[in-house]
């Protein structure tokens, strides 16, 4: 089973899918995290987010892989841990970035698919074109909403959790810088696939959002 979650930064996909796929005992994939290593991977190497060449040339030489520590699902660039390097807000631009650029989406689109079907028991995956592009045959599809102000203090409170020092106005000001990149990229902009169900996160906890989507799986007959 194939279940794609898209949505904007701050929406709540990356708490919602690792919830989901632990609830369901699925494998989780969080493309987002892809793109953020290889904006790691560029800026340590010396190469721009915008060097379609040099992208091409880098993305295929790196080794991407998920894993759990202490019931925490870990991200790892060439076996090193990178889940806490790649939430830098420097990082997360250059990710939006690189990931407009046709270079490295081709360079990880096999990489995505590859990490959903083989999956044993299938996988959830979450991103921003995965129910368009990346499987667009998803078993179920869901477009994660929240108000922007709602979306921005989740994102600051997690930067903050962190020790890193900004405001909302600033978060707020990177997150619709962000949200029109993404949204107004040439290649496979942030849509919502016309089979995906909507879910507006605004007002709802994690065990809300999560129970939406169980309640609409069984709905479908996908699980008991």
């Amino acid at each position: 089973m194939i279940v794609a979650i898209d949505g904007p930064a701050g929406a709540g996909k990356s708490s919602a899918s690792r919830l989901l796929a632990a609830r369901l005992g699925l494998a989780l994939v969080d493309t987002g995290a892809l793109y953020r290593c290889v904006a790691l991977a560029a800026r340590d190497q010396g190469v721009a987010w915008d060097d379609d060449a040099r992208l091409a040339g880098l993305v295929p030489t790196l080794a991407l892989s998920f894993g759990w520590r202490g019931g925490e699902p870990r991200v790892y660039l060439g076996g090193r841990d990178v889940t806490a390097a790649i939430r830098d807000p420097e990082i997360s631009r250059g990710a939006s970035t690189a990931s407009a650029r046709r270079s490295v989406r081709d360079g990880l689109f096999d990489l995505q698919r590859r990490l959903g079907r083989e999956a044993p028991g299938g996988a959830v995956l979450e991103g921003r074109d995965i129910g368009t592009v990346v499987f667009p045959d998803a078993d179920a599809k869901f477009f994660l909403t929240a108000d922007p102000r709602v979306r921005a203090g989740r994102r600051l409170a997690e930067l903050v959790g962190r020790g890193v020092a900004t405001t909302l106005a600033a978060v707020l000001t990177e997150q619709e810088q962000r949200d029109h990149d993404d949204e107004n990229r040439a290649v496979a902009p942030l849509r919502r696939a016309p089979d995906a169900e909507p879910i507006d996160t605004t007002a709802l906890s994690l065990d809300e959002v999560v129970a939406t989507m169980e309640r609409s799986l069984r709905r479908r007959g996908l699980i008991p």
